[in-house]
């Protein structure tokens, strides 16, 4: 590659807005359904969620990426359901943390109520390596924290959300 060509797209990577360099991420993420729904939530929007096939996890993606919380009511896993209506909120989308007292694994409580606005103190209660760096990452650690995580879906994720 010459000098001229590699300035050229350094000053392309410069001036690409977040949300670019978000979405860019999901490339890295192998599952199919995880990388749409990837792409939704960092600024893709929910045209991405069609390319899901897990029912539950389309129900997610069109809840977040539309701020709807009457799609959570789709989702059948209850703990994912209820992980779903804390994150997306009510009508004017604020978070609702008390949804998160509905979720019977203690790691994903824990983690939902560190993501609904407790902070990263409640990363500490998650057993789950993987979970915890993620929370970590998503709560102020930055995508730093992405380099602990071992599942290379979960990582590249990981570094498209804390980008944002």
């Amino acid at each position: 590659m010459n000098i001229k060509r590699a300035l050229l797209l350094l000053s392309l990577e410069l001036l690409a807005p977040a949300a670019w360099a978000s979405i860019a991420q999901c490339g890295f993420v192998q599952d199919p359904d995880r990388q749409a729904y990837c792409r939704a939530i960092n600024g893709g929007g929910s045209a991405q969620c069609g390319f899901i096939k897990s029912r539950d996890l389309q129900a997610r993606c069109r809840a977040e990426t539309d701020r709807n919380p009457a799609q959570c009511g789709f989702i059948q896993d209850r703990d994912a359901a209820a992980d779903c209506r804390a994150s997306v909120g009510g009508p004017k989308g604020e978070t609702s943390k008390a949804q998160c007292g509905f979720i019977q694994d203690s790691d994903r409580r824990a983690y939902c109520r560190a993501t609904s606005g407790d902070g990263s103190s409640q990363c500490g209660f998650i057993k789950d390596g993987d979970l915890q760096a993620m929370c970590r990452a998503e709560t102020g650690g930055g995508s730093a924290q992405c380099g602990f995580i071992k599942n290379r879906d979960l990582q590249a994720t990981c570094r498209a959300k804390a980008r944002n």
